[in-house]
C-alpha cells in the first residue's frame, strides 16, 4: 500500500521512536514493531457489514454468524495486506535501511523507514517489492479458489484475490504516494541523476491521479452502466483527498530538501571554551567572555570532554549563587549522540539531531579535537532561513 516514507541508513545506536498515539502494537515481523490503528476496526466492521449479504449467498442459514464471517474475513484480508509492507520492510533491511514500524490502517498500510533512499534502485526495489506481493498473492487465492468447490470458503478465496489482484495493480499507478509513484520517481532519478526530479514528476502522477479519479463519478455511468452511489462518491472523494494531499506533501519534501545541503554545522558552530568541572560557574562564564566564546565544554584532567554547559541553565542561574556553584553543575553530561563530526551537514545533520534530541551539541575534528559547540536554536534558525529563499 502506499508507503509515504522514503528509506535511510540503519543506525545500529538509534533509539526506537515512541509508539503513535492512537495505535496498539500487535506483535512484530523480523524485529519491526506491527501497529494497529483504531480506525482499523472501523473498516474491519464496515467489511463485515458490506460482505456480510454475499456470504449468506454462498452460505445460506448463517444468520447473524455471516458477519462474524465477514469479520473474519477482513482480517485475513489485512493478514495479505501486512505480506505488502513486510515485503517492503524486508527488502529495506536487506538493502541496509532501518525500519521504524509497519503500520495497518483505514486506508490499508505504511511502513515507516527511515530517512531518503541512497540508490535508485534501492528505492526501485523497495517500493514495487509491495504490489509483486499483492499480485502473487491475489494469483495463488486464485487458483486455490479454482480448485475449490462452490461454498463459504472458496467464496472467501475469490474475494481475497480480487481484493489482492485489485490493490497489486491499483499500487503501481505512478503516482506519488502510491508505490508506483516510488517506481516512477526512481526511473526518473535513475534517468536523469536527480532526485529530487524524480519526486516532483512523481508528486505530479498523484496529482493527476487524483482528479481522475474524482472525475470518475462524472463518467461511470457511461463507462460500466451503472450510476455512482453514495458510498462511491464517498471512497473517491477520500480516496481522491488522500492521493492530492499526499502528492503534494511530496512535491513539497522535495523542494525542501533541495535546500538542505546548504545546512552545514561547521560554519554554525559556536567558538567553544573548555574549562575543568570544578571551575566555580562565575570564573568559566568570565573566561568565556573574555575569549568571546559562545559555549563552554567541561573537560577531565586528560582533556577529553565530560559535559556541555547549558545556556538555559547559566541563565537561569542567580549570579550571586554562580561564583559558589561549580561548572558542572549546569553542564549536560556527554552522552552517546551528543558528539558529531564537525563536517555533518545536511540530511545527516537533521538526523542526527532528529535521532538524539538536545540543546547543544559538541562537533569534533576527524582527529577528535574539539571544533566547537551546534546549538538546535542555531540549526532551527538557519533551516528556517533556507527554506525562505
Amino acid at each position: 500500500m502506499p508507503d509515504p516514507t522514503d528509506p535511510a541508513p540503519a543506525d545500529g545506536d538509534q533509539r526506537r521512536p515512541p509508539r503513535p498515539p492512537g495505535t496498539l502494537r500487535i506483535g512484530s515481523i523480523v524485529g519491526i514493531d506491527v501497529l494497529i490503528t483504531t480506525s482499523w476496526f472501523v473498516v474491519a466492521l464496515l467489511i463485515a457489514l458490506a460482505f456480510g449479504p454475499r456470504i449468506e449467498e454462498a452460505q445460506p442459514g448463517l444468520g447473524f454468524w455471516k458477519y462474524v464471517a465477514g469479520f473474519a474475513f477482513a482480517v485475513v484480508l489485512y493478514l495479505s495486506v501486512l505480506l505488502h509492507e513486510a515485503s517492503h520492510a524486508i527488502v529495506a533491511k536487506r538493502l541496509g535501511y532501518g525500519v521504524n514500524s509497519i503500520t495497518l490502517h483505514f486506508l490499508g498500510g505504511m511502513t515507516e523507514v527511515d530517512g531518503q533512499s541512497r540508490r535508485p534502485r534501492h528505492e526501485f526495489w523497495i517500493a514495487v517489492v509491495g504490489p509483486l506481493t499483492s499480485i502473487a498473492v491475489g494469483a495463488v487465492a486464485a487458483l486455490a479458489a479454482s480448485a475449490m468447490s462452490e461454498g463459504l470458503l472458496r467464496e472467501a478465496m475469490v474475494l481475497l484475490a480480487g481484493a489482492n489482484l485489485l490493490i497489486g495493480v491499483l499500487n503501481l499507478v505512478p503516482g506519488l504516494p502510491l508505490d508506483g509513484g516510488r517506481v516512477l520517481k526512481a526511473l526518473v532519478w535513475g534517468a536523469s541523476g536527480n532526485q529530487h526530479r524524480g519526486s516532483i514528476v512523481a508528486g505530479w502522477g498523484g496529482r493527476i491521479t487524483a482528479l481522475a479519479l474524482l472525475a470518475w463519478p462524472l463518467v461511470q455511468e457511461q463507462v460500466i452502466g451503472e450510476p455512482p452511489t453514495i458510498l462511491d462518491l464517498v471512497l473517491v472523494f477520500i480516496l481522491g483527498l488522500f492521493l492530492w494531499t499526499g502528492a503534494t506533501a511530496a512535491m513539497a519534501h522535495a523542494r525542501l530538501r533541495q535546500r538542505l545541503p546548504a545546512l552545514v554545522a561547521r560554519p554554525l558552530a559556536r567558538r567553544t571554551l573548555t574549562v575543568p568541572e570544578d571551575v566555580p560557574l562565575a570564573e568559566a562564564v568570565r573566561r568565556a567572555q573574555e575569549a568571546e566564546a559562545g559555549s563552554i565544554v567541561t573537560v577531565a584532567a586528560d582533556g577529553t570532554p565530560v559535559g556541555i554547559v547549558s545556556e538555559a541553565a547559566v541563565t537561569a542561574m542567580p549570579a550571586e549563587r554562580r561564583p559558589w556553584v561549580p561548572v558542572s553543575a549546569v553542564a549536560r553530561t556527554m552522552e552517546e549522540g551528543l558528539t558529531l563530526p564537525a563536517s555533518v551537514a545536511g540530511e545527516d545533520l537533521i538526523l542526527a539531531i532528529s535521532r538524539r534530541p538536545a540543546e547543544e551539541y559538541l562537533l569534533v575534528e576527524a582527529d577528535g579535537r574539539i571544533y566547537g559547540v551546534l546549538s538546535t536554536a542555531d540549526v532551527d534558525r538557519a533551516f528556517r532561513d533556507n527554506a525562505r529563499r
